[in-house]
C-alpha cells in the first residue's frame, strides 16, 4: 500500500484522552513514522504486516489500538490480547511499555510469561489476565497445562516474527494461531519478509495491509559508523585501549557466540572494566539483574550476543562495539541500533580483522546505503593525552566555581616548609587522578603476554594455516592440546595471519611441541609447525635466492624498520 501522510502529532490520531495524558507524561509529542501508518490501519480492523526493525516505535504502533480494543467491563476476566515475543526481554519491555500507556485506564491487566520464570506465579497471574504478552514456549506450557485459554483473544500481535521462526518457534506459532478465534485480527511485525513469514501471513491474515520503515531512516542517521583493522589474536587489546580512549558511561559490545561473549567479559574484567556478559546460557533471575545494572548505570558495560540483546530498552548506550563481524545486515542495524536513540547521537566500532572482514563490513553498509570509515587505533599516548585533557577541564571548572579557597593556608604552610607551587599541584593532580587515569606502563603490560605469563617464559611458533583456510584460535589451541601435553590454558597470544598463524608456547615445551605436531591436522588439513626464527630465515633465503646481494639487503634494512603487522602494531600502540 502506498504510505499515508504522516501526521505531526498524536492529537491528530484522535487516541483516547487517557492514553494521551499517559503519552504527555511519557513526553513523546509526535509519532514515529510505523506508528502514524500502522495505527490507523489496525484501529480500523485490518491485518496488518509492519516491515520495521528495533527501535522504530513498534511496540507503541500495536500496544496502542491493542489497549482501545479491549472490554474493561467483563463479568469474569479472559484473555483478549495476546502478543508472542521472540525473547523474555523484549516480552518484559513490551509489557512495561503497556503499563506506562495505561497509566490512567482501568482494568487493563497484563502479564508477562516466558521460560525461566515461576510457573505457579504465573498461573495466578493469569486468572486475571486480559492481556498476555509471551514467548511462544511458554505460552504452549500454560495452554497444556489449561492455565490459559484463547477463546476469547480478538487481537494477536506476532512482534520480530522473523526472530521467532529463526528461534525454532514455528510448530508452536502455528498451534497457538490456530487455537484463536478466527475472526481475530492478526497483526505482524518483521525486520525481514523471508518465504516463512509468507507462509505465515497467507494461512493466518486476511488481506493483510503492509506498512514499512525505510532501513536508513531506522536508526542509523544518528550513528557515526567506524572500524578498525587489527592483527587476529589482537581485538582484544584493541577493544581495551578502545574503552581506555573513549571511556563511554554506557557502551555495549557484540559476539556472536555466547563462549566469546563470556571469555571477553572475563577478559575486560581482569583489565579492571566494569563488564557483564548477557546471553542465553543465563537463568532469568541472572538476566534480570544484569539488565537492571545496566539500566542503572551500575555496571558500564554489556557484552552480548545478538538473540539475548534483542528488546534492549536503553536509551542512553554511548558506544556499541562489533567485537565480531555480524552475521548478517539485520543484525548489524539491530546491534548499532543500541545507540543515537530518541534523537541523542552515538558511535558504532566493528573491529576487523584482516581484508576479509573488512570487506564483509563494507559489504553490509553499502546494502544499507550508509559509510563507514576507518580510525586508527588509540596509543597509549592517545589515551594520556585525552585523559589529562579531560581532568584538566574538570580542574579549570572547580577553579573558575571558587572551589580551593579552604585550602589556602594549607598551600602557604607547604610553600613555607620549601616545596614549589608546581609540585603541590602535581601531587595534588595526582591523588585526585591516579586512580581515574590509565596508566600507560599498564597498557604496555599487555606485550609482556607475548614473551610470559606469570614466571613462564614464552617462544613463538609458526604453523602453515591462516584465515585462507578458515583456521580460527580454537582450532589451533585444539591441535596442539591434542597433540602435546599442553593444556589450553598453558598456550599464549595467537596472531592469524592469510597463510600462516603465530603461536605463543612455553619455552621449555617448545621443542616437544614441534615434534609432536609432525604430521597433525588443523581444519583437517595437515600442517607444518616451525620456530618462529627459522620461519624467518627461510623467508628471508627465499628472498635472497631470486634478487641480487645488493637489493636483498636494502629489503631486509627496510623490513626491519617496519616489522611485521603484529609488530607494527606493538610499536603504535604502545603494546
Amino acid at each position: 500500500m502506498d504510505n499515508i501522510g504522516l501526521v505531526s502529532g498524536f492529537s491528530e490520531l484522535m487516541l483516547d484522552p487517557r492514553i494521551m495524558r499517559a503519552l504527555d507524561e511519557m513526553e513523546f509529542e509526535a509519532p514515529t513514522e510505523i506508528q502514524a501508518q500502522a495505527i490507523p490501519l489496525i484501529r480500523e480492523g485490518k491485518d496488518v504486516i509492519g516491515r520495521s526493525q528495533t527501535g522504530t516505535g513498534k511496540t507503541m504502533a500495536f500496544a496502542i489500538p491493542a489497549i482501545e480494543k479491549i472490554n474493561t467491563r467483563e463479568d469474569k476476566p479472559t484473555v483478549q490480547v495476546l502478543i508472542m515475543c521472540p525473547t523474555r526481554e523484549l516480552a518484559l519491555q513490551c509489557g512495561e511499555e503497556i503499563r506506562k500507556l495505561t497509566k490512567f485506564i482501568c482494568g487493563i491487566r497484563p502479564v508477562e510469561v516466558y521460560g525461566g520464570a515461576a510457573m505457579d506465579r504465573q498461573i495466578t497471574q493469569l486468572k486475571k489476565a486480559n492481556v498476555v504478552i509471551g514467548t511462544p514456549g511458554r505460552i504452549m506450557d500454560h495452554m497444556r497445562r489449561r492455565t490459559l485459554r484463547l477463546d476469547n483473544v480478538k487481537y494477536v500481535v506476532l512482534d520480530e516474527a522473523d526472530e521467532m521462526l529463526s528461534m525454532g518457534f514455528k510448530e508452536d506459532m502455528e498451534t497457538i494461531l490456530r487455537e484463536t478465534p478466527e475472526e481475530r485480527q492478526t497483526v505482524l511485525f518483521s525486520a525481514t519478509m523471508p518465504p516463512s513469514i509468507m507462509a505465515i501471513t497467507h494461512e493466518f491474515q486476511k488481506d493483510p495491509q503492509v506498512v514499512q520503515v525505510s532501513r536508513k531512516q531506522i536508526t542509523l542517521d544518528n550513528i557515526v559508523q567506524q572500524y578498525v583493522d587489527v592483527p587476529m589474536g589482537r581485538k582484544s587489546d584493541a577493544l581495551k585501549l578502545l574503552l581506555y580512549y573513549y571511556a563511554p558511561s554506557l557502551s555495549m559490545v557484540f559476539c556472536n557466540t555466547k563462549k566469546m561473549a563470556d571469555e571477553l567479559t572475563d577478559s575486560l574484567q581482569k583489565s579492571g572494566f566494569n563488564a557483564d556478559a548477557l546471553h542465553g546460557d543465563l537463568k532469568q533471575s541472572q538476566r534480570t539483574a544484569v539488565m537492571d545494572k545496566f539500566k542503572y548505570g551500575t555496571t558500564s558495560i554489556l557484552v552480548a550476543t545478538d538473540v539475548a540483546a534483542r528488546g534492549i530498552d536503553v536509551n542512553d548506550v554511548e558506544f556499541v562495539f562489533n567485537y565480531d563481524i555480524p552475521q548478517n545486515n539485520e543484525y548489524y542495524v539491530h546491534r548499532i541500533g543500541r545507540t543515537g536513540r530518541v534523537g541523542k547521537d552515538g558511535t558504532s566500532v566493528t573491529i576487523c580483522s584482516g581484508r576479509r572482514q573488512v570487506m564483509e563490513l563494507r559489504d553490509i553498509v553499502r546494502e544499507l546505503k550508509c559509510t563507514v570509515s576507518e580510525i586508527p587505533v588509540p596509543t597509549g599516548e592517545d589515551i594520556r593525552n585525552r585523559m589529562h585533557e579531560k581532568n584538566s577541564e574538570t580542574v579549570i571548572s572547580a577553579l573558575e566555581s571558587g572551589k580551593g579557597k579552604a585550602y589556602t593556608d594549607m598551600v602557604n604552610m607547604l610553600l613555607e616548609k620549601g616545596y614549589s607551587l608546581f609540585d603541590i599541584a602535581a601531587a595534588a593532580l595526582e591523588m585526585n587522578f591516579s586512580e581515574k587515569e590509565v596508566r600507560i606502563a599498564d597498557i604496555k603490560q599487555e606485550k609482556k603476554q607475548y614473551t610470559k605469563n606469570g614466571n613462564t617464559n614464552f617462544s613463538r611458533i609458526v604453523i602453515d594455516i591462516g584465515r585462507s583456510s578458515h583456521a580460527a584460535p580454537n582450532h589451533l589451541v585444539a591441535s596442539i592440546a591434542e597433540h602435546s601435553s599442553l593444556h589450553g590454558a598453558d598456550i599464549g597470544k595467537i596472531e592469524i595471519y592469510d597463510d600462516y598463524s603465530v603461536v605463543a608456547v612455553p619455552s621449555d615445551s617448545i621443542d616437544d611441541v614441534i615434534d609432536r605436531m609432525y604430521g597433525a591436522k588443523v581444519c583437517g588439513r595437515p600442517v607444518k609447525t616451525r620456530l618462529f626464527e627459522e620461519q624467518q630465515k627461510h623467508s628471508h633465503r627465499q628472498h635472497g635466492s631470486s634478487h641480487d646481494s645488493r637489493r636483498t639487503k636494502t629489503n631486509v634494512r627496510s623490513s626491519k624498520g617496519r616489522g611485521n603487522s603484529s609488530q607494527r602494531y606493538n610499536r603504535r600502540h604502545g603494546v
